[in-house]
């Protein structure tokens, strides 16, 4: 074969008893096969994984980029509405932080979302759907911003921009047409956010007018649903019921949804049987609230589910770095899934069912496939998560776009 422009030798792979070498050439893998020390011609860049795991790269379905580390500026009051009790004062907590959008410019966003994807990079996250507020106080700012940091990290990080209308839509007269511009502009996904309405005619009417505005521009839909403790919201129902009647079928993602967390048993499998027969995924992030997914019972059913990073150092959500290994590790502490057979789902979660969810290539460590991976700090998957660390290396169309290393120097008088 022709000399590769990357060898990875001596890795693990999820699944696959062994060692195992992994070449690219041309952006693409072009060699997988039990590590042998004899195997072919010298690469261009030669890697010793060292027996650690190597993987798919993470996908982020659902990440709030226009509003990182705004937290200090919204200050704490909508921070404790959101993840006080069974969240009844979600909807006043959308509202507190609201405010930090007044004067808000696409400059202001950028400088403050792109050492977020930065990040990205660094932990391996290969797409995120990322989502920019619009409304009359936010403008089209963080949609300006975002379109432009996708040019940016093109080839490094996807960025699927969606156009949100986070404050409502009938409720915030001139944002419909905001949300229609956006699209024109580019674009790559209508969202919306249907529970946050007055009535449940409003929520149902902002979902077909949504909806519609995707189908007329062949786009996907991701729409915040049910992000309240109360069992009586049913968005995703509405979502699902207008996806079909439209015929939509797999083109919708539904964010959050935590009310199912409370609904009736009956409900609930009735939902879910709606939901498998209209393609809808949904994303969770369990750690930025009190209530979460019945992620397991959907999965279950056959309803595709990822994890999502959701917030980072914003006024629903302090932490956060843009790591979804350190999601998944919270995950499986927030829905007791430790054993090793749950740690696979969650990873699942978090790299090969998030681009599922989110409508975005699967990518696979298969000849043929994009040269695009992980090499964990880890080699198990238990270990890797146990030290949510920074892969050691990221590997994009087959070229090393970053490398970290763990390195720690004790002083005199330690134990060795």
């Amino acid at each position: 074969m022709d000399t590769p422009d990357l060898l990875i030798r001596n890795a693990t792979l999820r699944g696959r008893p062994g060692r195992w070498s992994l070449a690219a050439t041309d952006g693409v893998i072009s060699l997988v096969a039990e590590d042998d020390p004899d195997l072919g011609p010298a690469a261009d860049v030669t890697l010793d994984a060292d027996g650690a795991l190597v993987t798919e790269p993470f996908v982020d379905a659902h990440l709030h980029l226009c509003k990182v580390r705004t937290l200090d500026r919204a200050g704490p009051a909508a921070l404790s509405e959101y993840t006080g009790g069974t969240m009844g004062a979600a909807m006043g907590a959308i509202e507190t932080a609201a405010a930090v959008k007044t004067g808000q410019t696409a400059k202001s966003v950028l400088e403050r979302a792109r050492p977020v994807l930065l990040e990205s990079v660094r932990h391996g996250v290969r797409a995120v759907q990322a989502f920019a507020d619009i409304d009359p106080k936010a403008g089209l700012s963080g949609v300006e911003a975002l379109l432009a940091l996708r040019e940016e990290f093109r080839g490094l990080v996807d960025v699927r921009v969606v156009a949100f209308p986070q404050d409502g839509l009938l409720r915030e007269p001139g944002t419909e047409e905001l949300v229609a511009e956006a699209v024109r502009r580019g674009a790559d996904v209508v969202g919306g956010i249907p529970w946050i309405e007055w009535t449940d005619a409003d929520a149902a009417e902002h979902v077909r007018r949504m909806v519609g505005l995707a189908q007329r521009h062949d786009l996907r839909v991701a729409m915040l649903v049910d992000d309240a403790g109360d069992p009586g919201l049913r968005t995703a129902e509405m979502l699902a019921r207008e996806l079909l009647e439209r015929n939509m079928i797999g083109r919708g993602s539904a964010q959050h949804a935590r009310a199912m967390a409370l609904y009736p048993e009956p409900y609930l499998r009735r939902l879910a049987g709606l939901c498998r027969a209209a393609g809808l995924g949904f994303v969770s992030d369990p750690h930025t609230g009190p209530l979460h997914l019945p992620v397991f019972r959907l999965a279950d059913a056959g309803v595709p589910v990822a994890l999502g990073q959701d917030d980072i150092e914003d006024a629903y959500y302090p932490f956060g770095r843009h790591n979804l290994l350190e999601v998944a590790f919270l995950a499986a502490h927030l829905l007791d899934a430790r054993t090793d057979a749950a740690l696979e789902r969650l990873y699942d979660m978090v790299t090969v069912d998030a681009a599922r969810v989110a409508g975005l290539p699967v990518h696979r460590l298969e000849p043929g496939a994009p040269a695009d991976l992980v090499v964990l700090e880890g080699r198990t998957l238990r270990e890797a998560l146990a030290r949510h660390a920074p892969p050691r290396h990221v590997v994009v169309a087959g070229r090393v776009v970053a490398s970290s290393t763990l390195l720690t120097s004790f002083g005199p008088g330690v134990p060795r």
